[in-house]
């Protein structure tokens, strides 16, 4: 590749490595040993820096360099107090919003073009949040919310998001690349909001055969035009894919029944949509997108994160349609009238943090995800994130999990592109999801791993036609830091004559021997959690449970999927924690206690697949 060069100042030549001069990895991915049976890895895939215009504006001064130091372990200073994640991850993405990548290097490095344009010095200026509020809505908000959002008049042209690109994006992915230890993933985030409704996208290549540019909201709205943009990529040698989030957010877009010109979905549609996005974002920062108890009245835990404030903001008003549960059963129906599913989902974890720390996900230590927005005691329990929730409302945001046989970019990126992968509320919990036609019963890990993979498909794999019901092998292993396990459910989901998507939920292991009662609900696990001192014990629960599930109403004719959900015994919320180490009282506006959780993504049976 050839590459113009802007300058760029002594206070970042020190990291700016050029994505051209890479370390050549081949030979040191080649030494690391696979595992068949594979590992469970934790990881980011949504989270922001400096570089991205909404965190620089609310103080966040950490690079993407930075990003990956706090993923590994180093500790970085975060609304003026020195913070460390406590234990590191396995891998990361920076996802740096796409639009204004350029501006963001004129604002930050001197010797760019435009660095001292009146708009961005008083951008650098700006220390009070009203300020900053305005600022940004003048220059951003009202325009990325229009129907036609252009570039503000401080932009300096291409050549400064190239730079950005190029210089901080690439640059720190390559640098803190650590093959068997620590993957970075090259990535951006897509930030479409039409009138407001959420249809992000973060962008992840597989390897360092990327674009010259990312491309924007700014370039387009349409995701369609984002997947042929994607297909051009493809078509030069990259390997990518998109996971959309915030579906809780989208008001209603996200999973329309039409496309972009007003016309029914077609085969053409869901084939694009299911080669592109094989993944979704279950939860972040700004609530669980799995369902919300206000619409999923039936599930017993469906009270968890909705941050229910959200709908308050931009009309964003909360309907099923939004939610991950909705969109994947209901991709069922259209597969049967299609042949196509364009909502083949797996399910995977990010936090969305503008602080640039990756999976900063602990309940105990959480001090705000939106610079000054949240990162005072006074804010988080009185103010909010504009534009979208209240500050009590939103939570640490959710863990990525993969499934590879080892810790590289190709063993992680191809998870997740099997969607063999899983989503955690922040714990580090292991669960493993196999079905197949008659699987043996065990009562052994190891040997129900084996089993599944010879025998059956893992999480994010398809069941063909089958005569007989097929059979889910589950297991799960707590944090080993964290709490213990309540129990693992499985959801089976279908759709009805109409096309109407259908729930069931099974309690497939129980931790300390309860059973169902007469009306066939498991009791509650119990609560230790002392709220006045934002404690708990290990005394209920689990640390390990495993299962074994037949489907007892299975049609051979219907298509139907499964997916497990963990759950854990009650702990503290962040806003307890919160207010005992300030002093302050518990707050009535949201639960002292939550039952953190982790998703694997769904086995699909259908019936039109011959295996």
């Amino acid at each position: 590749m050839k590459h113009k060069h802007i300058i760029i100042s002594a206070l970042f030549c020190a990291m700016a490595l050029p994505a051209w001069a890479q370390d050549d990895f081949a030979a040191r991915e080649a030494q690391i040993p696979e595992n068949p049976l594979k590992n469970a890895y934790f990881g980011e895939t949504h989270v922001h820096t400096s570089f991205s215009l909404d965190a620089y504006i609310g103080g966040t001064r950490l690079t993407p360099f930075d990003a990956y130091r706090f993923a590994k372990g180093e500790d970085v200073s975060v609304n003026h107090v020195l913070h460390n994640i406590g234990r590191p991850l396995d891998f990361a993405a920076v996802s740096d919003h796409a639009e204004f990548l350029g501006e963001m290097l004129s604002a930050q490095v001197p010797d760019a073009p435009g660095h001292y344009q009146e708009a961005l010095v008083e951008l650098r200026g700006l220390n009070d949040i009203e300020e900053q509020t305005s600022w940004f809505t003048k220059y951003v908000v009202s325009n990325m919310r229009s129907n036609d959002p252009e570039h503000p008049p401080f932009f300096e042209g291409a050549e400064t998001t190239k730079t950005a690109w190029e210089d901080f994006v690439i640059a720190a992915a390559q640098e803190h690349y650590d093959p068997g230890t620590f993957t970075t993933l090259i990535a951006f985030e897509w930030t479409s909001a039409p009138s407001a409704g959420n249809m992000h996208r973060n962008v992840i290549f597989r390897d360092t055969v990327v674009p010259d540019l990312p491309l924007s909201a700014l370039d387009t709205q349409d995701e369609e035009e984002l997947w042929a943009w994607m297909q051009e990529q493809e078509d030069a040698g990259s390997t990518l894919l998109a996971i959309p989030h915030n579906s809780n957010g989208s008001k209603g877009l996200m999973f329309e029944p039409v496309d972009n010109s007003g016309n029914p979905l077609t085969r053409e549609y869901a084939e694009k949509r299911a080669k592109w996005e094989p993944l979704i974002e279950m939860m972040q920062i700004k609530g669980n997108s799995e369902v919300v108890a206000s619409l999923f009245p039936a599930d017993e835990f469906a009270d968890f994160e909705n941050a229910e404030s959200l709908a308050t903001f931009s009309n964003r008003t909360y309907q099923k349609q939004n939610f991950v549960r909705w969109a994947i059963t209901k991709g069922l129906d259209y597969e049967a009238e299609l042949g196509a599913n364009p909502y083949k989902l797996g399910f995977i974890g990010g936090t969305d943090s503008h602080n640039g720390t990756p999976s900063d996900v602990t309940e105990s230590t959480y001090n705000g995800s939106h610079g000054v927005a949240d990162g005072t005691i006074e804010e988080r329990r009185e103010g909010g994130i504009d534009g979208w929730l209240t500050g009590p409302d939103a939570n640490p945001g959710s863990l990525a999990g993969v499934w590879a046989p080892r810790n590289t970019r190709g063993a992680i990126y191809d998870a997740m592109a099997a969607r063999e992968t899983f989503a955690t509320s922040g714990p580090r919990i292991k669960p493993r999801f196999f079905g197949g036609a008659g699987l043996a019963e065990t009562d052994d890990p190891q040997r129900m791993v084996l089993n599944g993979y010879a025998n059956g498909v893992p999480m994010g794999g398809t069941l063909g036609a089958m005569d007989g019901p097929p059979s889910f092998s589950v297991h799960a292993m707590k944090d080993p830091m964290g709490a213990n396990l309540d129990r693992i459910q499985i959801i089976k989901g279908w759709v009805d004559e109409a096309g109407e998507p259908q729930e069931r939920i099974i309690d497939v292991a129980v931790s300390d021997g309860r059973v169902p009662d007469a009306e066939g609900s498991i009791p509650p696990v119990g609560n230790t959690v002392d709220t006045a001192t934002a404690t708990y014990t290990n005394d209920i629960g689990a640390p390990e449970l495993m299962g074994h599930w037949t489907d007892d109403d299975f049609d051979p004719d219907s298509a139907a999927l499964y997916y497990v959900r963990v759950i854990e015994i009650p702990t503290p919320r962040w806003t307890t924690y919160d207010a005992v180490r300030n002093g302050l009282p518990l707050l009535d506006s949201v639960p002292a206690t939550i039952q953190e959780r982790a998703w694997t993504s769904p086995i699909w049976y259908s019936p039109e697949m011959d295996r």
